[in-house]
């Protein structure tokens, strides 16, 4: 993890109010990894989902010190009639039956999506071994969209030191969640990865990106980013935000002179909004892969509480860096 502000202002926020963070896959050895680094550090508390024997046996095997850690096991939880009871309440619309929460319930996402919802955990991070949509489906199902959400979308922050010293931050969405977002789910992706990137230090500069630059291009999508940004600037007109514009015209301050003169986003903008997931993914990938970026996340927008999915070919560092950032996002209000 490069040293960056907004980490700092994390653990300081962490050190003053300590979280507890659910784990879903308590035996990977990636898990356990971060798991006793965090526990060294004394600002989380992790919940480890998994038999205790096998979480412990883990541990011993990797040569980690877990000590500290809750271990939570779904065969053998105190409080597994209440989950089971509250699980079908929440899915009362599917007519969930009591055997089958029960059964679902041994899953590692699903259990530690309630924990949460219990208040057993302030925040979940999985995916070491889950799919992206295992993660997000028990927390749309059980935690569901904050109040004025209608998606959950998600954001990448990327870092890279620069001549200056500091950290260049960016900040990008939708890069994980969304397939093709329409114009009023693009506004709120916007609006989400802005708010996100504040908590990293960013003062946001929004570009939803196009081909075209301000009508230089024509064509659905040019108009969908275009009426998109129009009704992110009337929604936040606090935020400084402009669209449509090709990547050249938001980061490069000598193109933007060219195309859009005294814009005062072109050329400057550090928080980006993709027209759809296939632009976002291969972007941010991109930015990390050759433009020699870390890249944060996915971090997930929208819910009612910090969950967040990691990905299979994490490492144990990114789960570390991960679980701070889930943790730090816990509203405390």
């Amino acid at each position: 993890m490069r040293n960056m502000k907004g980490f700092g202002m994390m653990i300081h926020k962490l050190k003053q109010s300590p979280k507890k963070i659910v784990f879903t896959e308590g035996t990977d050895p990636r898990i356990l990894e971060a798991v006793s680094r965090l526990l060294a550090s004394n600002f989380l508390t992790p919940i480890l989902v998994g038999n205790l024997d096998a979480v412990n046996a883990a541990a011993e095997e990797f040569g980690y010190n877990i000590r500290g850690a809750q271990i939570i096991d779904p065969d053998n939880y105190d409080r597994m009639d209440e989950m089971v009871e509250l699980f079908c309440e929440l899915r009362k619309g599917k007519n969930v039956q009591p055997e089958d929460a029960r059964k679902m319930l041994k899953r590692g996402n699903y259990f530690g999506t309630m924990l949460v919802k219990m208040g057993v955990a302030d925040s979940l991070l999985g995916g070491a071994t889950y799919s992206t949509a295992d993660t997000v489906r028990p927390a749309l199902q059980l935690i569901k969209t904050k109040p004025g959400h209608n998606i959950v979308s998600s954001c990448f922050i990327l870092v890279r030191p620069s001549a200056t010293g500091e950290n260049e931050v960016l900040a990008m969405g939708d890069c994980a969640i969304n397939l093709k977002p329409t114009e009023d789910e693009l506004v709120e992706i916007a609006i989400g990865t802005a708010e996100c990137g504040r908590v990293f230090g960013i003062d946001p500069r929004v570009a939803f990106l196009s081909y075209s630059t301000l009508g230089s291009g024509k064509g659905d999508d040019v108009e969908k980013m275009r009426n998109a940004a129009q009704k992110a600037k009337s929604l936040r007109p606090d935020l400084p935000i402009e669209g449509e514009l090709q990547f050249d015209a938001a980061v490069s301050p000598r193109v933007a002179r060219t195309k859009c003169p005294n814009n005062p986003v072109a050329g400057h903008a550090n928080v980006f909004v993709f027209p759809d997931i296939n632009a976002g993914n291969i972007g941010y990938k991109i930015a990390q892969r050759l433009g020699n970026f870390d890249a944060y996340g996915p971090i997930l927008l929208g819910l009612n509480a910090p969950i967040n999915d990691l990905s299979r070919g994490c490492n144990a560092e990114e789960v570390y860096s991960m679980a701070i950032i889930t943790a730090a996002l816990v509203d405390d209000n």
